[in-house]
């Protein structure tokens, strides 16, 4: 065995919700005992499509001796799963730039006789058509019409184009996070600062965190994913003035560090009554 990238459960933050399971088409995770198991180190192939599906943030990525991925025993398991399955993971390979991997899944589809619409609208139609949950399932309104255009002038727009917005819940692969102007806001901001929509989220992609509650490990290594593998035109982090929102503040200039890109960032501080400082 060697060293390779590989999932880790945190069992203790697990509630064995299942989420993760269908998002793994190779079949790497398993709920027993009410808690999600890595079941088989050789069906993993640690490229963390699992982790934006985990609402308590328990699977994360680290590096250890582990056995070798091989593409084509992971495939004996997915042809029984049916078309659905083999359409998500390709797709899965294919987002990844696993070239390798992908030819060996598409050589294993021929060499057994089993056809599957492989073109890219088919792919797109059952991405993660798995049983996931619906408020899950990302949603880019990026391209909707103008709500200005059909309602009373009075009426204030949403600037929100996407779904989800929980940082823990959103893939690193979503595909409105590519060249973005990313917005990430501590979540009690939005609910002091009354133009939040228009002086702040308007043209952003939002992720809401909270620095104060949440694992701020978890945290960077999903910021740092998010940035390596999207092109990010910029992020902006707006917070509380409250020292526990300034934490998160070197998280994200750190995950843009280690992803080894040049990403402008800026900061946007609002007082608890509302006010912007900076």
């Amino acid at each position: 065995m060697a060293k390779r990238k590989i999932i880790e459960i945190n069992e203790d933050k697990c509630n064995g919700c299942g989420l993760c399971t269908p998002n793994c088409p190779e079949g790497a995770i398993q709920i027993i005992d009410a808690k999600a198991r890595l079941i088989s180190d050789l069906f993993c192939d640690g490229l963390g499509a699992c982790i934006g599906y985990c609402p308590q943030g328990a699977i994360t990525i680290i590096e250890r001796e582990a056995e070798e991925y091989e593409e084509k025993k992971v495939m004996v398991n997915i042809a029984k799963q049916g078309k659905n399955v083999i359409l998500a993971h390709l797709r899965h390979l294919k987002e990844h730039n696993q070239q390798d991997y992908l030819r060996q899944a598409l050589d294993y589809l021929k060499e057994n006789d089993i056809k599957v619409d492989w073109a890219a609208e088919a792919v797109d139609k059952h991405m993660h058509d798995a049983g996931a949950c619906p408020g899950l399932r990302p949603m880019d309104f990026r391209k909707k019409e103008s709500l200005a255009k059909k309602q009373d002038s009075a009426q204030i727009e949403s600037e929100l184009r996407q779904w989800p917005v929980q940082l823990m819940l959103v893939p690193a692969h979503a595909p409105y996070l590519n060249n973005s102007e990313l917005l990430i806001a501590a979540d009690c901001v939005p609910f002091a600062y009354a133009n939040f929509h228009q002086k702040l989220l308007k043209d952003k992609v939002l992720l809401v965190a909270c620095p104060k509650l949440d694992d701020m490990r978890i945290y960077q290594e999903k910021l740092k994913q998010i940035f390596k593998n999207n092109e990010i035109k910029s992020v902006t982090y707006a917070h509380m003035e409250v020292p526990c929102c300034f934490g998160l503040v070197g998280i994200i200039k750190e995950a843009i560090d280690e992803s080894a890109k040049k990403i402008p960032f800026k900061e946007a501080v609002i007082s608890i009554q509302g006010e912007k400082l900076q």
